[in-house]
């Protein structure tokens, strides 16, 4: 239907021919205009409005109000605007109405909706009402017949405490504040609600204990509790008569602040469908009410700190499992190598201490494989791709994983993430990579894998991530690679040569090939990587000069941060450990907000280029163990953000410049090994850098913190202040000693009156402090006594 158009005269028309219609219903038509007044009172018949999925987008109109028979409104999916209005009222037959999902109304939850006593069902879900919901719900539970069945509150700006008064709505059977900000605790009064099965409070600031009366919900089915901070205690109390009880999740924020005290042994008389209990405490053992579980689909038993082992035939009760998650304890033991879950799509036993092979299962709508961070053995399952054909995630990293990467894995067609690294992997990487076109993240760092890397890699066209670092790779980098959507490419630590790629792509954000055996120049083309961040070719054979392009490292020049890592929406976390502070430091979820460039350990030759003191968003720069001559540049205080500098072991000539003064954030400098002379220049963070080997080996140099005098130094007894002419000097102390004790005075005049001059001014205030110290004076009095008597009575010099 084109109703778009419909005019006044239109509408007018349709009513006038319709006077004892019961029904109207116009959703799905995209109607967006309703006029502002018509004389549906003459529709007294008319019992059913349905003008949902619509895009109206005015407020609510005024003649709705006039059709007192109404029993059901529907005004969903629409754009209508402004608060809901008070004439609601007016529709006292009202049995169901729904204004969900119109996220331009506004204002505060209208008590005056309490009033139908009628109502059966509401909802304002996503919605934008805020405000709390006391007078509503006051309002509601003072129906003598209230029969409301189900309130949908979700996806709102409700704030405030839960009042007692819902316990009072004794039909409700469906209650959801799913997304608000309530707090406190849940009223003990929900026990009164004996019909209800569903309870969603998800998502809220709920931070208090979990009433006992939840037990006595026994036709609760749903009860969902997650995503706030509940603290206090779960017994068997708020669970032994939930009966009906499928889908149970409770999960927290506040990591361990919630605590399940019940009997080992306690058998419960729900059989769950769906379990999730993140962040709650349960351990250390696997309590027999979970083990009873035996129908249950969904699992999240994250970061509960079970230290146990998990009886072997549980994994097989639960073979129609769809997802489990039991990542972050300490789990022990091995797992059964064969079963068979036809449904399962997501498993995560991450972060525990499981040991043994990998378990060969069947599981063919396997989507994701997180098996990160335990002690498993042996090789991986040769035949892994026929066992989990649909993975697109596999996560083997840190584990004691030894032999040969399966050909089976190229069976894996909707691979996007392989994860192996920190393994004890074997042999070459798989010759055939083209048939996994969806793969974006391989990491097989920290293995034993040797040989080249195959050029069938090029294939890979939405590969981003690129980390092979820390084996025994060797020969040149296939140029095949360009073909790949390559962002970050880590290939340190092996023993790849030849010269450096000309070819990379401009999207590289990470270039890392620290360590290898590469030759030849720092290329040009390098310079147009706008989107770099992390440049790190250290300890190589390089040679040649620093081009003087690097000004056109646009993200390096500024210090805001170009968020590419989002784009991918992967649970891939890279990790990689940079040089900086003169240390290892390695980083992951920060590792987007590192910018260095290290060209350390090479033969670079020639000057420092000017063009490097753009770099105003640069963290680190190290340039040490070169052949750099030349000065360092008159404005490297430009790099304000420069926390590590490092020039060590070149051929740099000249003073220090004054402006390397101006670096604030500078924690690590080393310019030691070079040919600097003059006096070390101070002030801001070069005060605090008073170390002197960051300037030894260079014997031309002399002041603080060096023992060597500057001329005209050796005269003077004083401290060796540096910098400046001796006039200088003393004056600029006697200046700095002057405005010290201005500012000392002028803190005792403001501290003394602030306090003394409240006192003579404020009559009341004086009596009430002089009784303090009186108060003040007759208790320590007191107890000087009582400790007299006391040490009387020990030493028996009281009299009797």
């Amino acid at each position: 239907m084109g109703g778009q158009n419909l005019t006044e005269a239109n509408w007018l028309q349709a009513v006038n021919m319709l006077p004892s219609l019961h029904e109207l219903h116009l959703s799905e038509n995209a109607l967006d205009r309703l006029p502002p007044s018509l004389p549906f009172v003459n529709l007294t018949s008319l019992f059913v409005l349905d003008l949902s999925k619509n895009q109206f987008n005015s407020s609510i109109p005024q003649w709705l109000f006039n059709l007192t028979s109404l029993t059901i409104l529907d005004l969903s999916f629409n754009s209508f605007q402004g608060t809901i209005p008070y004439n609601f009222v007016n529709l006292r037959n009202l049995e169901h109405l729904d204004l969900s999902e119109n996220p331009y109304i506004t204002g505060n939850l209208p008590s005056s909706l309490g009033n139908h006593c009628k109502l059966k069902t509401l909802s304002l879900k996503s919605t934008n009402i805020g405000g709390n919901i006391d007078g509503f719900l006051d309002n509601f539970s003072t129906c003598l017949n209230n029969s409301l069945e189900s309130l949908d509150l979700s996806l709102n700006k409700l704030v405030g405490n839960i009042p007692d008064s819902l316990g009072r709505l004794e039909s409700l059977r469906y209650l959801n504040l799913y997304c608000n900000s309530f707090w406190g605790s849940i009223p003990p009064s929900i026990g009164n609600l004996s019909s209800l099965q569903h309870l969603d409070l998800s998502f809220n600031e709920m931070n208090e204990t979990i009433p006992l009366s939840l037990g006595q919900l026994s036709e609760l089915v749903i009860l969902d509790l997650s995503a706030n901070s509940w603290r206090g205690v779960i017994t068997e109390t708020q669970l032994m008569n939930l009966t009906r009880l499928e889908d149970f999740v409770l999960t927290t924020y506040t990591v361990h602040s919630l605590v399940f005290i019940v009997m080992y042994n306690w058998v419960p008389p729900f059989r769950l469908k769906t379990l999730e209990l993140e962040n709650c405490l349960i351990g250390p053992k696997f309590p027999v009410w979970l083990q009873v579980q035996n129908e249950l689909t969904y699992v999240n038993l994250k970061n509960v700190r079970i230290s146990d082992t998990i009886p072997e035939e549980w994994f097989s009760k639960i073979s129609q499992l769809t997802d489990l998650d039991l990542s972050n304890n300490q789990i022990t033991g091995k797992l059964l190598q064969q079963l068979v879950y036809p449904n399962v799509k997501f498993i995560d036993l991450s972060h525990n201490y499981f040991k043994g092979p990998i378990p060969v299962w069947l599981a063919k709508n396997l989507v994701e494989l997180h098996l990160k961070n335990n002690s498993f053995a042996g090789p991986i399952p040769s035949n892994i791709g026929d066992l989990m054909p649909s993975l697109q995630i596999l996560d083997l990293s840190e584990n004691l994983l030894s032999g040969k990467i399966p050909l089976s894995i190229q069976k894996m067609k909707d691979l996007k993430i392989l994860c192996l690294k920190s393994n004890q992997l074997s042999g070459k990487l798989p010759y055939h990579w083209n048939k996994l076109q969806n793969l974006k993240v391989v990491d097989i760092s920290y293995n034993h894998l040797h040989g080249k890397i195959p050029r069938s890699m090029g294939f890979l066209s939405f590969l981003s991530i690129l980390v092979l670092s820390n084996n025994h790779f060797y020969g040149e980098i296939p140029s095949t690679l360009q073909h790949c959507s390559l962002w970050s490419i880590d290939l340190s630590g092996n023993h790849l040569s030849g010269n450096l790629p000309s070819w990379i792509g401009t999207d590289i954000l990470i270039l890392r090939l620290r360590s290898n055996l590469f030759n030849g120049i720092i290329p040009r083309e390098w310079c147009i990587f706008s989107l770099l961040h992390i440049l790190d070719i250290a300890q190589n054979n390089l040679f040649g000069g620093i081009p003087d392009c690097l000004n056109h490292l646009t993200n390096l020049v500024y210090s805001n941060n170009i968020d590419q890592y989002d784009s991918l929406d992967l649970i891939y976390i890279e990790k990689a450990i940079i040089v900086t502070k003169g240390r290892e430091l390695q980083y992951d979820t920060t590792l987007k907000y590192v910018k260095t460039i290290d060209l350390s350990g090479n033969n670079l030759t020639g000057i420092i280029p000017d063009e490097i003191t753009s770099l105003k968003g640069l963290g680190t720069l190290n340039l040490s163990m070169n052949h750099l001559t030349g000065k360092i540049p008159d404005n490297i205080g430009n790099l304000r953000w420069l926390e590590t500098l490092d020039l060590s072991n070149n051929n740099i000539s000249g003073p220090i410049p004054k402006s390397m003064s101006s670096l604030t954030s500078l924690a690590h400098l080393n310019l030691s090994f070079n040919n600097l002379t003059g006096r070390i220049p101070s002030g801001n963070q070069l005060q605090t850098l008073n170390d002197a080997s960051i300037y030894e080996g260079n014997p031309s140099l002399c002041g603080s913190p060096l023992l060597a005098k500057c001329p005209g130094d050796e005269t003077s007894d004083e401290p060796n202040f540096i910098g400046g002419s001796s006039e200088d000097k003393y004056g600029g102390d006697d200046f700095e000693r002057l405005w010290f004790y201005v500012c000392v005075g002028f803190g005792f005049v403001v501290g003394f009156w602030s306090v003394c001059g409240t006192l003579l001014v404020k009559k009341s205030w004086r009596h009430c402090y002089f009784r303090f110290c009186d108060d003040i004076k007759d208790r320590i009095a007191l107890i000087i006594a009582l400790k007299v008597v006391r040490w009387k009575r020990k030493l028996g010099l009281e009299k009797n």
